[in-house]
């Protein structure tokens, strides 16, 4: 293949990459890293955790790029790997919590209190915390539709794809999804 890497398909570049191209690598990280970002950042609410779930996610990616089937979307395959990511992540952060908290209260003085003051937060902040907190208590079947179609804006096909459902559970999960944040919210 003598194409140009910016006009080659994500499999020419997966094919690519397996033949040892490195700059096949990099052309897919380039294409896709952006949107795994939003994704991740979406699912943690930390930037700073974002950034190490990302690399994660590509580390992953690209150690599993043999198993990529071509013939489907390897923006779908991806955000896939960035959802299991963010599970991952999501449970060693509920195990850190719970060693946290299970400290003896001698040694409380040494655990960092990571919450901003309230007298720092303007209104809008305290309302985006409340909104993420809600979204994180969601089902995760409820909050990776709800992630996917209104923060990662990727079409219901697209969340179908990646979440591996039909289109209609795509548009099902949605309206609970938001239904619940308006219930629970108050709106």
């Amino acid at each position: 293949m003598s194409l140009a890497l910016s006009d080659a398909s994500d499999a020419e570049l997966a094919t690519l990459a397996l033949a040892g191209r490195q700059e096949a690598y990099r052309a897919l990280l380039a294409r896709h890293r952006e949107p795994v970002f939003r994704l991740v950042r979406a699912t943690t609410g930390n930037p700073d955790e974002a950034l190490d779930v990302t690399q994660e996610v590509f580390v992953a990616a690209f150690a599993a790029l043999a198993r990529y089937d071509a013939s489907r979307p390897f923006g779908a395959w991806v955000r896939r790997i960035a959802l299991n990511k963010c599970r991952d992540w999501a449970r060693r952060r509920r195990v850190r919590a719970f060693f946290t908290r299970a400290a003896p209260l001698d040694d409380a003085r040494f655990v960092s209190d990571d919450a901003v003051p309230s007298d720092v937060q303007v209104s809008d902040r305290t309302e985006l915390a409340r909104v993420s907190a809600e979204i994180a208590l969601l089902p995760a079947r409820l909050r990776d539709v709800l992630l996917l179609r209104t923060v990662d804006n990727v079409t219901q096909a697209e969340a179908a794809a990646i979440l591996d459902i039909t289109e209609k559970t795509v548009e099902t999960r949605l309206y609970r999804a938001r239904a619940k944040l308006r219930e629970v919210l108050g709106g």
